[in-house]
């Protein structure tokens, strides 16, 4: 089995449209959630939200491709570039061969949609443009990236609702360990900042309509963000060889189906996807000193995320650092567990812990570590990114420092 690594990493969201400005942002313990800027605002009972602001689709791309790019995919190939151009690779010859891309999405082109069924219920249309089905797939963003950079390896979408980046890193590392590959470009990105996404969330009447309080005891509900986050996982000895800047090592990845509900929770399962990659990773509970927690800023979560954790490390549980960067970029659907895997690069290369902000009360449900509201400095070795998705679908990566 080969060892991976994380050779190149880009982002953007609500907090910045770059790895540096996220990390700054995640430092500093700002806020990226506000109020929403899209057509029909005043229809909607939610009104904020962890919104791209600034964002000028003309400033990354020409006319033809903004007419193919859906934000997601724009917002993908934007996070793509940070991310190959860091690590240095030009994907030509056997590695282009050997190179593929996996993305996780949850919606896929959202804003097509709502776009065009404006166009044909709202204005009486009866046609739409031609490009609108290759726009709106789930593929669009990995099919783009794979044709930007000459990726003619494995290639190809998971959507998993919430858990979708992760598992397409996950999967993304397994081949990379497997040999079937030599570099993946992975992680994921979601758009569902429009009428019709907010408004279909409204009704599972789980939204915040003030702020996302992950593990406070006063919190309402989650916020919706949007975003990218792409990586680069490479072969560990290529990447040496070519004297490439390593961010971490992928150590371990597991995933578990709860196989019960298909909105609420499960400690149980979530459990089996810690321990599994930990498992995994060769990795001891008290090996980890951080884990980036799902956190939704829900009840049902944030009580049932707690439970398994403790239960998984034990005594350790209470010596771990836990937080939820939600509570400042929002919780970007299939994309998010991408934009948090960011957190976990910043505490193993930097030793900066990013905080769960907005927290205001302890809740007994939730008594662990959840560096509530301001970042802290602290050396740590290994670290835990969770998530898990309607469906009682769970994966968990694991990172350490190299």
């Amino acid at each position: 089995m080969k060892r991976v690594v994380i050779t190149g990493a880009g982002t953007v969201n609500a907090l910045a449209q770059d790895v540096d400005g996220t990390m700054a942002a995640m430092r500093e313990g700002r806020c990226g959630i506000g109020p929403l800027e899209i057509r029909d605002r005043d229809r909607l009972s939610v009104a904020i939200g962890g919104q791209v602001k600034g964002w000028e689709a003309e400033a990354h791309f020409n006319r033809q491709q903004i007419a193919l790019y859906d934000r997601f995919t724009q917002f993908t190939l934007h996070a793509a570039r940070e991310a190959i151009a860091q690590s240095g690779l030009v994907f030509e010859d056997q590695l282009s061969l050997t190179s593929g891309a996996v993305l996780g999405t949850a919606g896929g082109g959202v804003n097509t949609w709502d776009e065009n069924y404006r166009t044909v219920y709202e204005e009486g249309k009866n046609r739409v443009h031609p490009f609108v089905v290759p726009k709106l797939m789930n593929n669009a963003a990995a099919s783009h990236v794979s044709m930007e950079w000459n990726l003619r390896g494995p290639t190809f979408t998971v959507a998993t609702a919430c858990a979708s980046s992760n598992h397409a890193m996950g999967l993304a590392f397994q081949m990379v360990r497997s040999g079937a590959a030599t570099a993946m470009v992975t992680g994921g990105s979601e758009a569902m900042l429009c009428f019709g996404g907010i408004k279909a969330w409204e009704g599972l009447r789980v939204m915040s309509r003030t702020a996302c309080r992950p593990f406070s005891m006063n919190r309402d509900g989650m916020v919706q963000g949007e975003g990218a986050g792409v990586f680069v996982f490479e072969e560990y000895d290529h990447a040496r060889a070519r004297g490439a800047h390593i961010l971490a090592e992928v150590a371990g990845f597991a995933m578990s189906s709860d196989a019960a509900d298909i909105v609420m929770p499960s400690a149980q399962g979530a459990e089996r996807a810690i321990t599994g990659a930990l498992r995994d990773a060769r990795l001891n509970p008290e090996d980890v000193g951080y884990i980036n927690a799902h956190g939704t800023g829900t009840a049902a979560n944030d009580k049932t995320e707690c439970a398994a954790v403790a239960h998984a490390f034990g005594h350790h549980a209470d010596r771990l650092m836990m937080s939820s960067t939600k509570s400042m970029h929002g919780h970007c659907i299939g994309g998010t567990g991408a934009v948090e895997l960011l957190a976990c690069l910043m505490a193993l290369n930097d030793g900066i812990i990013a905080p769960t902000i907005g927290y205001e009360e302890p809740d007994p449900e939730c008594a662990l570590d959840v560096v509530p509201n301001m970042a802290r400095a602290a050396k740590v070795d290994a670290v835990l990114s969770n998530a898990f998705a309607f469906g009682g679908l769970n994966a968990v990566i694991a990172l350490r420092r190299i």
